[in-house]
């Protein structure tokens, strides 16, 4: 397939395995454990098995087996240790690692594998946390290190986002909502950033709550109906990268002149651009969350 990632620098191993280049090349020249091509320019490139080979040195390395050793192996046995290793080994580990090929490889059966042996024995918040939270965080530092492309965080991103809305579907057709508070779930006009606000639709969900997810990039001024419909709302925001050409007290300032001139509804707001108003003294209904578990236990 043409959009399979074929060839890899030594940076680009370095990134994905945690091997540092330098050692990669004393591997490489005192034990011959990987065969690179090389262009006319004698850059070193490498392709999917180079990787692939490179991972399970490494993994074998980790767990106390000498470089020495390792190189003396077949690559069959060295994948064959690799298994009985993995076996019982950090499963969220084994997953990270799964998922990150079949995002390099546009590979969807090898992701909804992945997630449906981890969904058999764990609970959907615990996949998040202990392997979708550190996965995602770990493909951020791929994609600021050229490691992957966009297109690359974009699927992988999309794939989760897929779950999410599975799970919160389950909930609400399986479980009794209290109706008595709604909480309002979007996005600031211009932010696109959504997966951290869907998960927290789940969790408020999970925990017997009523919510609505009304999406990214949405005008505040869009809000008008629902307060001649509800009179007990709850609004939450993640502000990532947006406002755009504005700063976040603009913001809130229009929220609170948009929707709060009859009845002041609350304002839970998370998201990285929180941190503009570490100095900001915030009206009563403002409250800011430093993650999504700070959030979480307001809800309990």
């Amino acid at each position: 397939m043409e959009h399979i990632k074929q060839s890899f620098s030594i940076k680009d191993l370095e990134h994905l395995s945690g091997v540092k280049a330098h050692t990669i090349r004393i591997w490489e020249k005192r034990y011959d454990i990987l065969n690179p091509d090389r262009t006319e320019t004698n850059i070193r490139t490498y392709d999917g098995k180079n990787l692939q080979k490179l991972l399970n040195i490494s993994f074998l390395n980790e767990h106390g087996y000498k470089i020495s050793r390792i190189s003396k192996m077949s690559d069959q046995e060295i994948i064959s240790l690799v298994k009985r290793i993995t076996a019982s080994s950090s499963e969220e580990n084994r997953s990270k690692n799964a998922f990150k090929v079949s995002m390099l490889n546009f590979d969807e059966k090898l992701f909804h594998e992945t997630y449906n042996k981890l969904s058999a024995t764990r609970e959907f918040r615990d996949i998040f946390h202990d392997v979708f939270l550190p996965l995602l965080e770990e493909i951020g530092l791929l994609w600021q290190t050229d490691t992957i492309k966009p297109i690359h965080e974009h699927y992988i991103v999309e794939l989760i986002k897929q779950k999410i809305y599975l799970n919160i579907a389950e909930l609400k057709t399986s479980q009794e909502l209290n109706s008595e508070k709604l909480y309002v779930l979007f996005l600031p006009d211009n932010e696109i950033h959504d997966i951290g606000i869907l998960y927290l639709n789940y969790e408020i969900l999970s925990r017997g709550k009523n919510a609505i997810y009304l999406g990214p990039s949405l005008p505040l001024n869009n809000m008008d109906y629902l307060l001649k419909i509800h009179n007990n709302l709850a609004f939450v925001s993640y502000l990532t990268v947006s406002p755009v050409n504005t700063n976040v007290t603009d913001f809130i300032a229009e929220f609170q002149e948009t929707l709060n001139q009859e009845k002041s509804f609350p304002l839970h707001l998370l998201g990285a651009r929180t941190r503009d108003l570490e100095n900001v003294e915030l009206d009563k209904n403002v409250r800011i969350y430093a993650d999504i578990e700070d959030f979480i236990n307001t809800l309990d």
